[in-house]
């Protein structure tokens, strides 16, 4: 079976959304105007009613957990979440400067965002950085760090 785009979403103009019964763990979409990760989804289809999914959210930027129930016609639209492998550069005590090294663009990342992983970044340290709307949101390290 081959992968079909239009098989999980639809493009109105320059909006895509997912429908409810295609919510699938790992899926990035916009809840209360904020990005969100579907943790879990399970479809249930009552004997008497219209068919629910219940959804564990994860937002983004505040990482709080919360749970939804959604209609089977309710639909959501799809976050424009892209993660890049970046090397850390340097920071100013403000921004941390990070590198793409394929396409040597700089990109600065508040200290708010580096939050409890500027201990563990070491320059040249390769990690996630996540963007949304092309500002970065968080920053996934290294699960493992060599300090000499």
């Amino acid at each position: 079976m081959s992968y079909n785009q239009k098989s999980f979403h639809i493009n109105r103009g320059c909006m895509r959304i997912y429908h409810s019964n295609n919510f699938r763990s790992g899926r990035k979409i916009i809840f209360e105007n904020e990005p969100c990760l579907i943790e879990s989804s399970e479809f249930v289809k009552p004997g008497k009613g219209q068919s629910f999914v219940r959804v564990k959210l994860r937002k983004l930027l505040t990482k709080q957990l919360i749970e939804k129930t959604f209609k089977s016609t309710d639909s959501l639209e799809i976050a424009d979440i892209i993660e890049y492998t970046l090397s850390y550069l340097y920071n100013d005590g403000r921004f941390w400067y990070f590198i793409n090294n394929n396409t040597f663009e700089e990109l600065s990342v508040d200290e708010k965002i580096i939050g409890v992983h500027k201990k563990w970044l070491l320059e040249q340290d390769t990690c996630i950085v996540t963007l949304w709307n092309n500002q970065p949101i968080s920053i996934t390290p290294n699960n493992f760090v060599n300090l000499k």
